[in-house]
């Protein structure tokens, strides 16, 4: 019998904290909050969450307040409402940057076989050597320096390759300007890389100068025009899914903008221009998959 007490208060108390946790939880960030915030983020950077993705949001908020010394949702919200820096910081950290060297090595495959071969017949009758790269949506680093390293195996003199790295996260950027990586992130790097551009130091590896020199890092949101212009090259891969459509084809749109007549749009093998009225070609290889503006 006393068993039974016992475990019959355990399964009551037991409940009480998950109805507290559940309670806690939904009265952290009300409905209210929840659509301030939600339109806060879109209005301001394009991305878009989901009812579904609430958690990640309200994770996020917390380590914020936290950070702040703060204790009310709205006094947050007012705060990067009023104060562009702050919602910069606030942008920071609810994105996502996942990536790795070399990731999706097929679209590097691309680049080296296909679009550098296609660029150098362009572009050598107007004496032009320069090819000009944008890796948007960065992250730390890693995509844009895989490029560096691939256009300085590549390229024959006197070609060279000039490379803008943006994003909306400062913390990422810093990670890239300072092209430090732990031995855990230059995972699948080709050797032959690892010993001509990076330097072997404690606790990893150091990038090169020389392939430092090819990039410049640089903040911008997606959401307003990057003011650049005749672009040889633009990845921009695992970004569009953070996105609605609307958001998506505005943001396919300044990438026209930013191109040059005859250039390359890369974006992730889960992302697809199908069904969205854009000017961009479909070109299909027998590496990759991406698209072409040809005027």
């Amino acid at each position: 019998m006393l068993i039974f007490v016992v475990y019959h208060v355990e399964i009551q108390l037991t409940a009480y904290i998950s109805l507290f946790t559940l309670y806690f939880m939904s009265s952290f960030l009300s409905d209210g909050d929840f659509e301030l915030f939600r339109k806060l983020i879109y209005n301001q950077s394009g991305i878009h969450f989901s009812d579904t993705n609430r958690a990640i949001l309200e994770s996020r908020l917390k380590e914020q307040l936290r950070e702040k010394g703060l204790n009310e949702v709205r006094a947050y919200y007012d705060l990067v409402s009023k104060d562009k820096e702050e919602l910069k910081l606030f942008l920071d950290s609810i994105t996502t940057n996942l990536t790795r060297f070399f990731r999706n090595q097929a679209h590097f495959d691309a680049l080296e076989k296909y679009v550098i071969p296609e660029l150098i017949k362009i572009k050598k009758p107007l004496n032009d050597f320069k090819i000009k790269v944008w890796s948007a949506g960065c992250s730390t680093g890693e995509e844009p320096y895989t490029i560096a390293m691939l256009m300085k195996e590549t390229l024959p003199s006197p070609w060279f390759a000039e490379i803008v790295a943006s994003d909306i996260s400062l913390k990422s950027l810093m990670v890239g300007k300072e092209g430090f990586y732990a031995d855990a992130r230059v995972v699948g790097v080709p050797d032959h890389y690892l010993k001509k551009y990076f330097t072997r130091v404690d606790g990893g590896y150091q990038i090169r100068d020389e392939i430092k020199q090819m990039i410049r890092f640089d903040y911008h949101n997606l959401m307003y025009d990057s003011g650049l212009r005749n672009m040889d090259v633009v990845f921009c891969r695992n970004v569009l899914i953070y996105f609605d459509e609307a958001s998506q084809k505005a943001t396919i749109e300044r990438f026209w903008e930013a191109m040059a007549p005859k250039s390359f749009l890369f974006i992730g093998h889960s992302e697809s221009l199908f069904g969205m009225n854009t000017k961009f070609e479909f070109v299909k290889t027998e590496w990759a998959t991406f698209y072409r503006k040809y005027i």
